[in-house]
């Protein structure tokens, strides 16, 4: 059983034959030529990035399609041994997350001798009681491990700072490098050079790009293009933090308070620099989070949400798909290109399995938008 919902740029990789490089309205997406008819398996996950989209199964298995195979439109099996529970993309890395708590990753900051073929970045941690991963992120340029110590290891490229550390004395590194101790979760992005950690007291630090001023630290800071070390941000809403989600110049966070009657309610919030119109607001530049608000879901619940280089997708209980930001290909599903500043619903084709709306979950690639049917997530808690 599945269902896949696909809108945006149908090139690099091309998912669709005979169609046209944008596709501005959703259309059903549908696996064609694989051997062992994946299309009858669950869709577990998607990752998205500019080159490269993995679609991952409930049986442990993964296929990819790559802008170099656009000639014959076909998706790659990953040849992993493992059962893989866990994918990620950026724009210059891929990374595997196994049962055994294995990671796989290629790419041209991870393994630049030959970047198409898959390493285990877990086995050349110096530690080697601190190999068992528990989950991995991408950014743009480095993949982030988290370990079962509660323990956050960066590899790739440090240009901006992004692994925690000065860009001129380590401007990269092929090898896991300990970042930071007592980490509960870690939020980057496929197009996204800085990350968030936060620690087991959910307080929340950021290093990397800071340009503009996507790291949430501030007026005063936004002058510092480069944050090099982990930073705390004094100001963050008050709640518990689900998620954040990072773009190229901004960021998004998600969190869950308690209204008057202590039922959860979730919030978004958004910080950075107003182009594009990222910020789901017609506002200037924000350097702290600030809400986002709109009646299309101030009476709903946030079940899920997404980030991709410049636009965002919101999926709530009452079954809306909603959207803005950056729209030149068509990724708000809208059928136009037009960009939206503020949140707006978008109109989906009649979903097979629209009763069990809570098993819905959205990914955004960098000009790319996919709506999945996948009833075991490991997003939602």
């Amino acid at each position: 059983m599945n269902e896949i919902i696909f809108f945006g740029y149908n090139k690099y990789p091309k998912l669709f034959k005979n169609k046209p490089n944008k596709i501005t309205k959703p259309i059903q997406f549908k696996f064609e030529n694989e051997n062992e008819n994946e299309n009858e398996k669950q869709i577990k996950q998607i990752s998205s990035s500019f080159f490269s989209t993995i679609f991952l199964f409930e049986n442990g298995k993964a296929i990819e399609y790559l802008s170099e195979n656009d000639s014959n439109e076909n998706p790659v099996k990953i040849q992993i041994e493992e059962n893989i529970q866990k994918v990620t993309v950026g724009n210059e890395n891929e990374a595997i997350l196994t049962i055994e708590g294995n990671v796989f990753a290629k790419g041209i900051n991870i393994n630049p001798y030959n970047p198409n073929e898959f390493i285990n970045i877990s086995s050349l941690i110096e530690d080697t009681n601190d190999r068992i991963i528990e989950d991995i992120v991408s950014g743009s340029r480095a993949i982030y491990l988290l370990t079962s110590n509660q323990n956050v290891y960066g590899i790739g490229s440090n240009q901006f700072g992004q692994l925690g550390f000065d860009s001129k004395t380590l401007p990269k590194t092929e090898n896991p490098i300990l970042m930071m101790k007592n980490v509960s979760k870690i939020f980057s992005g496929n197009s996204s050079k800085y990350v968030f950690l936060l620690n087991l007291n959910q307080e929340l630090f950021v290093c990397g790009n800071n340009e503009y001023g996507q790291l949430g630290l501030g007026e005063s800071r936004k002058e510092e293009t480069k944050i090099q070390k982990l930073t705390k941000i004094q100001n963050i809403p008050k709640g518990k933090i689900i998620d954040i989600q990072c773009g190229s110049i901004y960021s998004i966070m998600l969190i869950e308070i308690e209204d008057q009657n202590q039922n959860p309610k979730r919030k978004l919030y958004s910080c950075g620099d107003y182009q594009y119109n990222g910020l789901g607001k017609n506002d200037e530049d924000t350097y702290e989070f600030t809400e986002i608000k709109s009646s299309l879901f101030e009476n709903d619940n946030i079940l899920d949400f997404s980030v991709g280089n410049a636009h965002t997708l919101i999926l709530t209980s009452n079954s809306k798909l909603i959207g803005f930001g950056y729209n030149e290909y068509g990724v708000l599903g809208t059928g136009d290109t037009k960009d939206q500043s503020i949140p707006i619903q978008i109109e989906l084709p009649k979903l097979r399995f629209n009763e069990e709306i809570f098993n819905y979950h959205i990914s955004c690639g960098f000009d790319k938008s996919f709506l999945y049917y996948s009833p075991f997530f490991f997003f939602q808690s």
